[in-house]
């Protein structure tokens, strides 16, 4: 083998590698974080409101129970009504909402115990009817 030979051979191993690689990369699933995430960055001071709002707020709690496999979530007297949302950022199909009640207790647990493990964010959102509140936190199964 000469050095032109070793010379082709070697470009035609690169652009095999090359072509390798875009084969794979054009076939691995790529989400967007939400499908609707031009329309919530036009309302993210909406959102800064919420979170400013829930921070005045402090008897809200999440509190992740990693031996009862449950999410216990301490909700104030005032709910009118809300939502909490898991959301899973690596894969979107896991996410799911639980709607809470006007007549709600104001202990509430979600379990999860048929979560995938891995990174979640549970989301709460609540109004009290004068005003909307947000507040999140990361939680790790």
């Amino acid at each position: 083998m000469n050095w032109g030979q070793a010379i082709v051979l070697t470009f035609i191993l690169f652009a095999g590698f090359i072509g390798v690689m875009v084969f794979r990369m054009s076939r691995q699933r790529v989400d967007l974080v939400r499908d609707d995430y031009y329309q919530t960055e036009i309302a993210f001071q909406q959102h800064i409101n919420q979170v400013a709002n829930a921070h005045k707020n402090p008897a809200v709690g999440i509190n992740y129970q990693a031996d009862r496999q449950q999410v216990a979530f301490t909700l104030p007297a005032s709910l009118n009504k809300g939502e909490i949302l898991f959301y899973r950022p690596s894969d979107r199909q896991q996410d799911f909402n639980v709607q809470i009640p006007a007549n709600h207790q104001r202990q509430q647990t979600v379990s999860t115990a048929p979560l995938k493990r891995g990174f979640w964010r549970v989301q709460l959102t609540w109004s009290d009817g004068q005003q909307d509140y947000y507040t999140e936190q990361d939680l790790f199964l």
